[in-house]
């Protein structure tokens, strides 16, 4: 099969209809547009959604969702994650020295996901109480 070769499949594509082209070839003179009415002008039609002046249906409804801008400063690691890290002292600059987290981030928060073997050293950096655990069984600890 070659790209120059390929074609629709027999049938599938249709041939636009010739309108205005005489009352036997059944859209002569007003070519299927009616009688008067902005529908039969040139150019007169109204944009997507227009409901002649009744309230549209995306106005109608109520508005839903909403994105958090601090979103983007937040990051979470995962204890698997901080076997990554060759500081001896995981800070938050550690962490982005290592892509772990993004560099727009402000606030890192380490969450009980996977295992870590290796005793860190956490400082300045957040974690949840079972996480606090499995690094303090680790051998580790975490600093405020």
């Amino acid at each position: 099969m070659r790209i120059n070769t390929i074609k629709p499949a027999a049938g599938s594509k249709r041939k636009p209809l010739r309108v205005g082209r005489g009352a036997s070839a059944g859209q002569g003179k007003t070519c299927g547009r009616g009688v008067k009415g902005q529908r039969a002008r040139k150019g007169g039609y109204h944009k997507v959604g227009f409901e002649g002046g009744q309230m549209p249906l995306q106005r109608r409804l109520p508005k839903v969702g909403f994105r958090s801008a601090m979103k983007a400063t937040r990051a979470e690691v995962r204890l698997d994650e901080l076997a990554k890290v060759s500081a001896a002292v995981i800070d938050l600059a550690a962490l982005k020295a290592a892509n772990i987290v993004p560099v727009f981030t402000e606030v890192a928060k380490v969450v009980l996901s996977g295992e870590i073997k290796k005793a860190v050293t956490l400082k300045g950096v957040g974690a949840t109480k079972g996480a606090k655990a499995a690094i303090e069984a680790a051998g580790g600890r975490i600093e405020a």
